[in-house]
């Protein structure tokens, strides 16, 4: 029985959760499947993240008829969904139409505050905001193209193919129940699992590759020191584990638009949150930290809001190894575990507001900081989107490893690709795969943490090839792209999977208009029209 099919007390029953639970998620619930309904279009987006929706906006731009679904009441993902910064160390990277995202955040404060406000600094010309700005910005961008067709709270449910062509895509509409069957020319994933490609045979990767698979010094098992990003352990070798999934909050600082929790999440347990009272009292950290710095990055965004981390580098960090299962459980599977990892995320802000261990005036400080009134008002004022930070990644017909994307001995000058449709800047940053191991006090930090590598990863070319499976036609993967973990720890973020998204879309337009193969799509001619939309694909220093 698979998820759809069952009814709203099955589908409790099958993924765990308490019905108090599931009505934070109403949308998930499905009902009864109807007869399929045959849509046909040019292009099917499947994932309403930033890449998708850069896929959506720019195939449309250059006249394609798009559908755009989405499993949840909303678009954006997690740029909608409490990450509320844009992930970028080198603006003049990335352009085109993320710089069109931040313009359009900066002028929004702009028309909403004035020149004068302090939201216009807190925006940072735009690459802060608060989560409700960014859905608007999204939003907009979608509104502005008649052609594009959006189906919110429609899981993908499966693929149609033709020998090694993906021709259709089954949606489940979560709310009436009814299968949807869409049909195009070109079909792109930009789920952050990698759902479409998988459901539809392309092989991927799932975990780490070992050390010597690709030769890459910091790939599998791994220690590396904090402070001077040195090897200091680990084995190297590959494994199926995941880095550590969480959410990002919007938490206020504004009395009046607050919602503070009144209880614990039903399975709150404090023993999980001790390690963060050790860690503080270990002296790490700065002394002048108090408990709710060794637990959460704050950064602050307009409107006395803040965009809030899960703070890595804690011995104690709670949520490695939450996710086991995640990728390949069913949707019911899912959201047994996204609400695990959300109660988990209240467990802690509700400990460190309420313990007897945290230290008075750290409990003060902590309750300045609570849920805020005026986002995700339908989602019990919490965000909606699961932060996957990794999941499968495609086999494409290039493998983008950390040779690529780092400063190498062998090499004098960066690697340059002929088919460059985007560039990557990020520094290498992978969450903890392991919860804490004998042995960690003394190193100092938890297995697979890869904290912002800046000194070896420098601005780097991203091939055309990483988004085209290796046999199967039909389909460009954006965002679930085919590099290694290590490499994959660089381009999973928001802006460049929006590059890459803007790519996507492109290649798509020409492969219909040219008749030919996304494999096939002119190379040239996609990376002229890329620049005349302002994307770069080349380091301006380096040119």
């Amino acid at each position: 029985m698979t998820a759809h099919d069952c009814t709203r007390r099955q589908f409790v029953q099958r993924a765990g959760l308490s019905a108090a639970a599931l009505a934070t998620w109403p949308w998930l619930t499905p009902r009864a499947a109807a007869a399929d309904d045959a849509d046909a279009f040019e292009v099917v987006v499947i994932g309403g993240t930033p890449g998708g929706i850069a896929a959506a906006v720019t195939a449309a731009r250059l006249g394609r008829r798009v559908a755009l679904t989405e499993m949840h009441p909303h678009l954006g993902a997690m740029s909608a969904s409490g990450l509320g910064k844009s992930d970028i160390t080198k603006r003049d990277m990335i352009q085109g139409l993320f710089r069109e995202f931040v313009d359009r955040v900066k002028q929004h404060y702009l028309d909403t505050d004035g020149p004068n406000s302090p939201n216009i600094k807190l925006c940072r010309d735009g690459y802060y905001y608060e989560p409700s700005v960014a859905e608007r910005i999204f939003e907009g961008f979608i509104a502005e193209q008649p052609t594009i067709t959006v189906l919110k709270r429609h899981a993908f449910d499966g693929v149609q193919t033709e020998g090694k062509r993906i021709t259709a895509a089954r949606l489940l509409d979560l709310q009436s129940g009814t299968a949807r069957l869409l049909r195009a020319g070109a079909f792109i994933d930009a789920t952050y699992e990698g759902d479409v490609y998988a459901a539809a045979g392309a092989p991927f990767r799932l975990g780490r590759e070992s050390r010597d698979e690709f030769n890459e010094p910091h790939a599998g098992n791994i220690y590396v020191d904090l402070d001077t990003h040195q090897i200091i352990g680990g084995t190297g070798e590959a494994d199926q584990r995941l880095p550590a999934y969480t959410y990002r909050l919007c938490l206020s600082t504004d009395p009046d638009n607050q919602v503070p929790l009144t209880a614990p999440p039903a399975d709150y347990d404090r023993t999980r949150y001790l390690g963060y009272v050790e860690d503080w009292k270990s002296g790490r950290f700065p002394s002048n930290y108090m408990v709710l710095q060794v637990a959460f990055t704050i950064a602050s965004i307009p409107n006395h809001k803040t965009d809030v981390n899960m703070k890595p580098i804690s011995l104690g960090f709670a949520f490695a190894e939450e996710n086991v299962g995640y990728i390949q459980a069913d949707r019911a599977g899912r959201a047994r575990i996204a609400q695990h990892i959300r109660d988990l995320t209240l467990g802690l802000l509700w400990f460190l507001q309420h313990d007897p261990d945290v230290p008075a005036d750290h409990r003060e400080k902590a309750n300045r900081y609570h849920l805020a009134k005026d986002e995700f008002a339908d989602n019990g004022n919490f965000p909606f989107q699961l932060y996957v930070r990794e999941g499968r990644r495609l086999i494409g017909q290039y493998t983008l490893t950390e040779h690529d994307i780092t400063i190498q001995p062998e090499d004098i000058e960066p690697r340059r690709f002929d088919d460059a449709i985007a560039m990557g800047e990020f520094p290498i940053d992978s969450f903890p795969y392991r919860k804490r191991q004998p042995g960690d006090e003394n190193r100092g930090i938890t297995e697979g943490y890869l904290g912002m590598m800046r000194q070896i990863t420098r601005a780097y070319q991203i091939p055309y090839r990483i988004m085209v499976p290796q046999s199967l036609d039909g389909l460009l993967a954006p965002v679930a792209a085919s590099t290694t973990h290590v490499a994959f720890s660089s381009i999973r973020l928001e802006p460049t999977w929006m590059a890459l998204g803007q790519a996507a879309g492109v290649a798509v337009h020409l492969s219909l208009q040219h008749g030919v193969e996304l494999r096939d799509a002119p190379i040239a001619d996609m990376q002229e029209i890329l620049r005349q939309q302002g994307a770069v694909l080349d380091d301006p220093a380096k040119a």
